[in-house]
């Protein structure tokens, strides 16, 4: 099977494992969430609806073109920052919802930003307007962040 090929199915997958990962966890208490003090910052509940499905769309396409233009060594690079910044925010994702441990979860999501910065230079070598394309998550994930340790602050 063609390497190319199984590197963007390996990614797709990854999108998948995200957004079914993150939704196990973010809709267990939603009763509690609302209780929380939020960061004044925090933007309203129809942007982050309209946020993620663009995002795990873009992940996904960025996938499938990281795949067809960068070198072997790439893709498995992408792949790794890639899953490796899921398996944080799915941490996040579960400390902030599950046991309620903000530091962890603050700590878990700021490594997610950071995993995510070595992804969106790749892709941008791989295609300016996928790497645009691709620049709303980076932005969203360093916000995410930001609102965890504030709402470790505030609560």
């Amino acid at each position: 099977m063609d390497f190319k090929l199984i590197t963007a199915a390996i990614g797709i997958l990854f999108v998948f494992i995200y957004a079914f990962g993150s939704g196990i966890w973010v809709s267990s208490s939603p009763g509690w969430y609302s209780s929380l003090n939020r960061p004044s910052w925090q933007p309203p509940s129809a942007f982050i609806g309209l946020i993620w499905p663009y995002n795990f769309a873009v992940l996904g396409i960025a996938s499938y073109q990281v795949s067809r233009t960068l070198t072997r060594f790439e893709n498995v690079t992408w792949l790794v920052f890639f899953g490796l910044s899921i398996a944080a925010a799915l941490t996040w994702a579960y400390q902030f919802y599950v046991p309620h441990n903000f530091l962890y979860a603050s700590l878990a999501l700021t490594s997610a930003a950071l995993l995510t910065l070595p992804m969106l230079l790749l892709t941008f070598r791989a295609s300016l307007a996928m790497g645009l394309l691709l620049v709303p998550y980076q932005i969203w994930v360093a916000i995410a962040a930001s609102l965890a340790w504030g709402y470790l602050a505030k609560n």
